[in-house]
C-alpha cells in the first residue's frame, strides 16, 4: 500500500513519520508517537474516548486520519498539565470530586472539559451536560464528573486576572 508523511505537532513535540492513508489518528499517537493515554473505545466516534485537542479543538481521534493533521498542532491527555508539570485544574478537580472509577474514559473527558471550559469559563449544569453528552462513563454515573466541571470551573475563576 502507498504510504504517505505525516509531520504533526503533538504536545509541543515535533513527530515525523510515513504512514498508510488509513492509519487514525488514534493509532499514530498510540502506536508512533508511543502516547496510550488516548483510548480506543468504539471506533465509531461515539464514545468519546479518544478525544484529543486539534489546533485546540476537541475531536475524536478514531475518526480522524493522521494523514489530515499534517501540520497541525494535537494536545493529547499527556499534554494537558499545570505549568510545573502538576495536575491541571481540570485533572485536580476530577481526582477532587471523585469523579473518576475505572479511568478507560478519563482522558476522553479531561480534553472535553479542557476545550469545554476554554470556549465557556463558566457553564451551566445544562451547558457542562451538552457539552459532554458525546462522553460515555459506564462507571460513574456522570455527578462526580459534572461536580468537577464545576469545581474546574470556579477553580479557573479565582485565578483570573479579574479576581486579583
Amino acid at each position: 500500500m502507498h504510504e504517505l508523511p505525516v509531520a504533526v505537532s503533538v504536545n509541543g513535540r515535533d513527530y515525523r513519520s510515513v504512514v498508510e492513508p488509513r492509519v487514525t489518528l488514534a493509532d499514530f499517537l498510540r502506536e508512533n508517537c508511543g502516547l496510550t493515554g488516548t483510548h480506543l473505545g468504539c471506533e465509531h466516534g461515539a464514545c468519546g474516548a479518544c478525544t484529543v485537542l486539534l489546533d485546540g479543538q476537541a475531536v475524536r481521534s478514531c475518526l480522524v486520519f493522521a494523514v489530515q493533521v499534517d501540520g497541525q498542532e494535537v494536545t493529547t491527555v499527556e499534554g494537558i498539565e499545570g505549568p510545573g508539570g502538576e495536575l491541571s485544574p481540570v485533572q485536580a478537580a476530577l481526582k477532587e470530586c471523585h469523579g473518576l472509577q475505572c479511568g478507560f474514559c478519563t482522558p476522553g473527558f479531561v480534553t472535553s472539559i479542557t476545550a469545554l471550559l476554554r470556549d465557556n469559563p463558566a457553564p451551566t449544569d445544562s451547558e457542562i451536560r451538552e457539552g459532554l453528552s458525546g462522553n460515555f462513563c459506564r462507571c460513574t454515573g456522570y455527578q462526580g464528573i459534572i461536580a468537577a466541571v464545576r469545581r474546574a470551573s470556579e477553580t479557573a475563576e479565582l485565578n483570573s486576572p479579574a479576581q486579583q
